[in-house]
């Protein structure tokens, strides 16, 4: 099987709407117009065209035999802005002592927060449901491919990487929501949630201002803050393999965690490297990596590779699907990380 990572076009607009109606993620909905824009957005993005804070990218994982788009992964450049501000709740510790009693407690608070000069974040993971779970990692593949479009072009993203995980959900329903935030704003989760998108003035009106005590909110609530639901918990797991971590932040929606990284630390940029394609007579593609053209069409493909000092030889097929030759740059991301690399 042959597949390829690349930017989103146009014609991809029927396959993706298909893939994105099997999850309907919030940055990703199943709606045709919706995509229609983002990959119109992603093209501009990609041309040079617009503003770091308009900026998205997205990026689609192709089956080369079957001709279908069956992954993507979205990068936004930069998350929270004066005009539209990223929103979070930041978990506190308050330490309360009693002399009279000599009992002490170490609660948990949230504090809601504003971020005028947000992250690059980072999101709209999918994987048709027909795909997963093949010994080619197609997951794992579509998330990584677009750290080596950040690290061939760092001037184009933030100094940060976000990236805000699912938590557990019953049915549509989040409990975190219908303890506090509903409570405050009136809606609906997926009504606020979905708002929420390209209107932020109501959160930061109707949400409180003074730290929220978690022991006040119901068990059912403080049983989902900050943790991931099952269907999410791959993603998580790659992430934390790369150098994201926790940020003791959470979604004011729905309580789920956000995870983060800086740019140049996360493994997938911090080992990426160009180097000039030749021809060993003797190669031994033994190691596998994520190699990527250089030029401006695009392209990542999982590939063996033989890597001697500046040079790397690639086998025919990754050449065929990359369209390069021997003396053209690519740049090049391990596919396997460990605590040694």
């Amino acid at each position: 099987m042959s597949f390829v990572v690349r930017p989103a076009r146009h014609d991809d607009l029927g396959q993706l709407v298909d893939l994105a109606k099997q999850f309907n993620l919030l940055n990703l909905p199943g709606d045709r117009k919706v995509i229609a824009e983002k990959i119109d957005r992603s093209e501009h993005s990609f041309a040079g065209k617009l503003a770091k804070n308009k900026a998205e990218y997205l990026f689609v994982l192709e089956d080369l035999e079957e001709k279908v788009v069956m992954g993507s992964s979205l990068v936004i450049a930069k998350h929270g802005s004066e005009e539209v501000p990223h929103s979070f709740f930041k978990i506190f510790k308050r330490d309360h002592f009693s002399d009279d009693l000599g009992i002490g407690f170490i609660h948990q608070v949230l504090r809601f927060q504003l971020d005028f000069d947000g992250p690059t974040e980072i999101g709209g993971l999918l994987v048709d449901k027909t795909y997963r779970r093949r010994p080619e990692k197609l997951g794992k593949q579509i998330s990584l491919s677009r750290f080596l479009y950040m690290g061939l072009h760092p001037e184009k993203f933030e100094e940060r990487v976000l990236c805000e995980l699912t938590p557990p959900l019953s049915d549509g329903r989040s409990e975190f929501w219908e303890a506090l935030g509903r409570r405050f704003t009136g809606l609906p989760y997926q009504e606020a949630d979905l708002l929420s998108q390209s209107h932020k003035e109501f959160i930061e009106s109707l949400f409180p201002q003074d730290d929220i005590y978690l022991c006040l909110l119901d068990a059912k609530a403080r049983l989902v803050l900050g943790r991931v639901g099952e269907a999410t918990k791959p993603a998580q797991h790659l992430l934390e393999s790369i150098g994201f971590t926790y940020l003791d932040e959470v979604d004011p929606f729905d309580g789920g965690p956000h995870y983060g990284a800086k740019t140049q630390e996360i493994l997938p940029i911090k080992y990426g490297k160009k180097l000039i394609v030749r021809d060993f007579k003797d190669a031994s593609f033994k190691e596998q990596f994520l190699v990527a053209t250089t030029a401006e069409d695009f392209k990542v493909s999982l590939a063996s590779v033989d890597i001697r000092g500046q040079e790397v030889a690639l086998s025919a097929k990754a050449r065929q699907i990359l369209q390069v030759e021997p003396g053209e740059e690519v740049y090049l991301s391990p596919f396997n990380y460990s605590r040694g690399n």
